[in-house]
């Protein structure tokens, strides 16, 4: 923009008027600099709220009872047999996870990612145990849907620091 400006006005110009177009551009760039350094350090602040409140509440242990329920949410047939999941079975078991999280993700709370995040881990300390029998597509599938999890993770983490972001004391 500056570059433009200075271009277009030193054909017919005298130097004082290309010199306070330069003033003016370089004010309107310590003005929009000034602008994202406020925006970044509340995103900073919201950030760091958002991480602490996430510490805290995953300090709370998970109740098995809901353990349970959230399993049986998200993994419907495969529910309650996680640890005898078989090569043949553990993709599928994967592929179940990610439709019931994609499906159920929009009125999950945080909380309800913390145990949906309690029945991926078990899912993976399953593909630990058995991953050298796996042949290597079932593995690329399982991966596949790992990343997936993963991302539909961090769009929630990102709309949580986003609300936080927003909120009244993200200003000071």
């Amino acid at each position: 923009m500056l570059l433009a400006a200075l271009f277009i006005t030193s054909c017919d110009s005298t130097p004082r008027e290309r010199q306070e177009v330069a003033r003016k551009g370089a004010r309107e760039l310590d003005t929009l600099a000034r602008s994202a350094g406020r925006k970044l350090a509340n995103v900073g602040k919201a950030t760091a709220r958002y991480d602490a409140a996430n510490r805290a509440r995953r300090a709370r242990p998970l109740d098995p009872r809901q353990q349970i329920a959230m399993e049986s949410k998200l993994l419907g047939p495969y529910s309650g047999q996680i640890n005898a999941l078989t090569p043949a079975d553990l993709p599928n078991a994967y592929a179940q996870l990610i439709r019931s999280a994609r499906t159920q993700r929009a009125t999950w709370t945080d909380r309800d990612w913390d145990y949906a995040r309690a029945v991926y881990q078990r899912l993976n300390d399953q593909l630990k145990q058995i991953r050298m029998d796996m042949p290597a597509r079932e593995e690329v599938r399982v991966r596949a849907r790992q990343a997936e999890f993963v991302a539909l993770q961090a769009g929630h983490a990102a709309k949580g620091i986003g609300e936080a972001a927003k909120q009244p004391s993200a200003a000071k």
